[in-house]
């Protein structure tokens, strides 16, 4: 019997150990990809361009890098944090609908 229980405890932490790298290699690709974009940002001031186009990709590439950090970094994938995430993502659109609002008022 304690055979058994020996055996599972070991097959537990070989997985835990698997998710556990798994997870790491994730967060260091998505390190990686914020690195990347930040120095494209940058690159893209230094070389002055058009501000036509460096405007929506920074603000693009801005928005990526929160994706990663809440998804990866802040653990929002995770099991149980489905609330602080709908509380997140609700508070985020009604940032947008707000500043679509006042645009549209002001510009209208």
């Amino acid at each position: 019997m304690a055979d058994n229980t020996n055996s599972k405890t070991g097959y537990q932490m070989e997985y835990e150990r698997k998710m556990h790298r798994e997870e790491m290699k994730q967060q260091v690709i998505s390190f990686v990809m914020m690195i990347l974009f930040t120095f494209i940002a940058f690159g893209m001031v230094i070389m002055e361009v058009d501000s036509y186009f460096v405007i929506p990709t920074l603000l693009i590439l801005a928005i990526v890098q929160v994706a990663f950090q809440l998804y990866y970094f802040m653990h929002m994938k995770n099991k149980g944090h489905d609330m602080p995430a709908l509380m997140m993502y609700g508070g985020a659109a009604v940032a947008l609908l707000t500043i679509i609002t006042f645009v549209t008022i002001i510009w209208w």
